[in-house]
């Protein structure tokens, strides 16, 4: 898997994260009773980071995580490590959501870790979420393909399969999209502002990400595929656009859907 990082992390079993968790959570909490809740993210990325030190458990920030597919490579970081045993994920938000949930998911997934957790310090008492990684690596490699609705560039389509299967699917929909817009040419040739239209007049321009002059393309990653729904939204974008169709690509956890939507 072309994935790089320099720590070789230990996975641990529920009930081995749940005891070594506890440990570290008592710093954690002991970190924001100090400081408050309103510094920065990497305030408390420290001292966490020092207290863990002071108790005998090493502790790494900002590891980086090296994601290459092709002639595209991307560098992620991982927050906080403990001992080579645990990853962390710090935030400083109102509250945690499904956005930081897939982004932790995302690490666990191309570490081949099983667990890991969520902590956001902005919240009165510190809040904290256990996400697991459920879906074995050969699972997530192991995805079928359906085109039967799909008219466009075959090309496009192993485009996006090839990556899939180097990477695995279920993993954040950005990382894919990005990775999709370097192989087509970069943005300079892949985005474009496009002017939307009502009854011949011009509304605005609208971000639009192109295979061609005439055909854009829609990546998602929804976990069931609300063809009805989605579709028509597309399609009412599409109708007040000056392009021909779009491809829309649903990256799910066991089939990428390849579909393309055309001008009524």
């Amino acid at each position: 898997m072309p994935v790089y990082c320099p720590l070789n992390i230990k996975s641990l079993s529920t009930e081995e994260f749940g005891s070594f968790d506890y440990q570290v959570m008592g710093h954690i909490f002991a970190s924001q009773n100090e400081i408050g809740r309103l510094a920065d993210e990497r305030i408390y990325q420290a001292d966490v980071a020092q207290r863990l030190e002071a108790a005998g458990m090493a502790s790494e920030i900002e590891t980086p995580i090296e994601l290459v597919h092709k002639t595209f490579v991307k560098e992620l970081s991982l927050d906080l490590v403990v001992s080579q045993r645990a990853v962390y994920e710090l935030k400083t938000v109102s509250a945690l959501n499904a956005n930081h949930v897939a982004q932790l998911l995302t690490y666990l997934y191309l570490l081949d870790l099983p667990r890991g957790k969520l902590v956001n310090f902005r919240s009165p008492s510190v809040e904290s979420k256990f996400v697991n990684a459920p879906i074995p690596r050969e699972e997530r490699c192991g995805f079928s393909v359906s085109d039967d609705g799909f008219r466009g560039d075959r090309n496009l389509l192993q485009l996006v399969v090839d990556l899939v299967r180097d990477w695995g699917a279920s993993l954040s929909v950005s990382l894919y999209h990005q990775a999709i817009v370097h192989l087509l040419g970069g943005e300079d040739a892949v985005e474009r502002m496009l002017p939307l239209s009502r009854d011949g007049k011009t509304l605005a321009n609208q971000r639009f990400h192109l295979v061609d002059d005439r055909i854009a393309f829609e990546l998602t990653a929804f976990a069931k595929l609300d063809n009805d729904d989605y579709r028509g939204q597309l399609q009412r974008l599409l109708d007040l656009s000056p392009l021909a169709a779009i491809e829309w690509i649903n990256v799910g956890s066991h089939t990428i859907t390849f579909q393309t939507v055309e001008r009524t």
